[in-house]
């Protein structure tokens, strides 16, 4: 993983995703959150409600940002698309992991870097959380979702991408597919004793980083709840654990 993607420390590997219907209803949500939590992600949800503007402050505040609009589209398009995200010095964004458009995509990072790697990060999207076995098949793939990911994950690789989104499920297969030196950002994180709503393949925290995520992302678990810098603070420190956990191994 290229150095400045790589977690600055525990918090950096915790990313609130601000699932949120306004740009308001966002800010209010960092500030409550404060310093207990240095990553977020905006989705199309809050883009589309005028969620790019936040960013550079987000930023200029020391904060991360993993920029979440799944881009597929023809190769001049992506292209452009990629270009666009880089001037807005977020950390991480998505592409679908087909792979024409994942080469199109480190292209155009290439060039707008000026022939380096610096750039936002590129994430390859393998199978959405939401989705199981039978959805896959409904989508008309032969394979399982499980081995549907490890082969974008190998596309992926191939293609020069800088990480994985996929489900916890899938962490190791794709670890063992990829190797040590990409990100795996993984959705579908619940806490114990928190619903799994409309996610079907999904994994605790500390299950999460101990089977070899790099990044968890987390948004209803501490967007919903009651005391959202409290739910942060405890996946945290779950993290934290975790992490631990692993180094005395």
């Amino acid at each position: 993983m290229r150095a400045e993607l790589s977690p600055r420390d525990a918090r950096d590997r915790m990313i609130v995703a601000l699932d949120v219907k306004s740009v308001d209803e966002a800010a209010a949500l960092v500030a409550a959150l404060g310093e207990a939590v240095s990553f977020y992600k905006i989705g199309m949800q809050l883009a589309f409600a005028g969620g790019l503007a936040p960013i550079p402050k987000l930023v200029a505040d020391g904060k991360r940002v993993f920029l979440d609009m799944k881009l597929l589209d023809i190769d001049n398009t992506i292209a452009g698309g990629v270009e666009s995200v880089a001037w807005l010095g977020v950390t991480f964004t998505t592409i679908h992991a087909y792979p024409k458009a994942m080469r199109a995509a480190v292209a155009a990072r290439h060039d707008a870097g000026g022939g380096s790697s610096s750039g936002p990060g590129l994430l390859a999207v393998t199978v959405l959380t939401s989705m199981d076995d039978a959805d896959v098949a409904a989508a008309g793939y032969a394979q399982g979702a499980a081995a549907l990911v490890a082969a974008r994950a190998t596309d992926a690789r191939a293609a020069g991408m800088d990480g994985i989104v996929c489900s916890p499920q899938e962490i190791v297969a794709v670890r063992d597919a990829v190797g040590s030196d990409m990100a795996i950002v993984t959705p579908g994180i619940r806490p114990a004793g928190t619903g799994a709503g409309d996610q079907k393949r999904t994994m605790t925290p500390a299950m999460a980083i101990k089977a070899g995520a790099s990044h968890l992302v987390v948004g209803r678990p501490i967007v919903a709840a009651a005391d959202p810098r409290a739910a942060a603070l405890a996946i945290g420190e779950e993290i934290e654990h975790a992490l631990g956990s692993e180094d005395d191994g």
